[in-house]
């Protein structure tokens, strides 16, 4: 049997406030709202030869690094299939149907995901995360968790697995 091991990263500080609204059924759309959302991430693979699987703090600060790029943002999906977003220099215009959103374009976080969801969050907090990590911190991991709590108990979660095409040399960061 082969042995799998899992970090995971989850921290006071691993939190963004955000504004969105997301479409359901394809024509009902929420109220403009925000929450305080909350990440943990799941690291899971076989142990390198410093016996561990990732670095806990080039997660903890990979992780960090995108949750700021979020927080304190309107979150615009800019992959919704009925949804225009249009995007200058200085303003983000967004309309669906007959309603119509302008937003500074420093306050928003246009991300290509089709609905703002706590599951599309965390697909898309995965993408950014893998890209971030250096790949000697992949060799050995073999899949990736992102949770997205939007609301207290209500987590949206997704799970990527890692390529071995992603792997480089051997992590020998410090731990501490």
């Amino acid at each position: 049997m082969s042995e799998q091991y899992r970090v995971r990263v989850t921290k006071d500080h691993l939190v963004f406030s955000a504004a969105h609204f997301i479409t359901l059924s394809g024509n009902i759309c929420e109220r403009l709202h925000g929450h305080n959302w909350r990440v943990a991430v799941e690291v899971a693979g076989a142990l390198d030869e410093n016996f561990y699987v990732v670095d806990f703090i080039a997660l903890r600060d990979a992780v960090q690094s995108i949750v700021a790029e979020l927080d304190h943002r309107m979150l615009v999906p800019t992959e919704h299939r009925s949804m225009s977003v249009w995007t200058s220099e200085r303003e983000v215009e967004i309309t669906f149907d007959d309603r119509r959103w302008v937003f500074p374009r420093d306050d928003c976080a246009l991300l290509p995901v089709e609905n703002t969801t706590a599951e599309r969050l965390a697909w898309w907090i995965g993408r950014r995360l893998r890209e971030a990590l250096p790949a000697d911190a992949l060799r050995l991991v073999t899949s990736l968790d992102v949770e997205v709590e939007e609301n207290f108990g209500q987590w949206g979660i997704c799970r990527l697995a890692i390529e071995a095409s992603q792997a480089g040399p051997a992590n020998q960061g410090d731990r501490s």
